[in-house]
């Protein structure tokens, strides 16, 4: 029985007693504060013309996103109609959810080591996908690389954004706090 009271994400753990220090260090921080930290990690499944057809795909869109993040995830509605895609106004498109705290190390330690290595042909992520403000979007073609998804009851496999948000001010200093999660960066 895991005791949830004395419990601390191994990543968040690593990130207090090396990555910090590691990263004052690389950047000569004068301060503790002005170390970059994970600020949140946002999942997004986008259903598209699916969900046009099928107003259900969402939903289940939905139930998987919660099941990947252990958090409820919201469903994603259409802000405007558009009649050349047939979308209506407030049908729902998709499903999100932002993690914030323990569930955000939690997630980033399983995608890190168990998700990503389960990605056929994987070489690694560009390490060219920030924002310009610290931020680090990648994309998985499928979610079904998530242990928690049962493959057996998948009616569809979906894309799936997800977003690492993090309080660096430039590109270089969260590239350097993702690699010292041991994120696997190509480049």
């Amino acid at each position: 029985m895991l005791d949830t009271a004395n419990y601390t994400p191994r990543l968040k753990a690593a990130y207090a007693d090396t990555i910090k220090a590691a990263m004052k260090e690389e950047f000569s921080y004068k301060n503790d504060m002005q170390i970059p930290r994970l600020d949140k990690i946002v999942l997004n499944i986008g259903c598209g013309a699916e969900a046009v057809r099928d107003s259900k795909k969402a939903k289940s869109a939905q139930e998987d996103l919660t099941t990947i993040a252990g958090q409820l995830a919201m469903v994603t509605r259409a802000k405007n109609s558009i009649a050349g895609f047939r979308v209506r106004e407030d049908m729902p498109l998709g499903a999100k959810v932002t993690l914030r705290a323990d569930r955000m190390y939690e997630f980033l330690d399983r995608l890190i080591t168990v998700a990503m290595p389960r990605i056929r042909d994987f070489r690694g992520v560009s390490g060219k996908s920030f924002d310009g403000r610290g931020n680090y979007a990648m994309g998985i073609k499928e979610h079904i690389v998530f242990p928690e998804i049962n493959f057996d009851k998948v009616d569809e496999n979906w894309g799936m954004d997800i977003v690492i948000c993090t309080t660096a001010n430039t590109d270089a200093e969260a590239k350097a706090l993702l690699k010292h999660f041991n994120m696997p960066f190509t480049n």
